[in-house]
């Protein structure tokens, strides 16, 4: 029984699995983020106003 136990205990074939997992997650909440303050008022006009400045200089 100690041996069994010791073996679960020392095992970690899933371990990668798991990392990529949380990795997964946390990416998907990062875009979650990004994508909720890009498409925030402030950016858009911001964002609006540098392409409309850009395209009204004089060359």
């Amino acid at each position: 029984m100690q041996a069994r136990m010791t073996v679960m205990i020392v095992d970690d074939s899933g371990m990668s699995t798991v990392e990529y997992a949380i990795g997964t997650i946390a990416a998907a909440a990062f875009g979650a983020i990004l994508y909720t303050v890009v498409t925030g008022d402030s950016i858009v006009s911001a964002l609006t106003n540098i392409i409309n400045r850009a395209l009204n200089t004089n060359v």
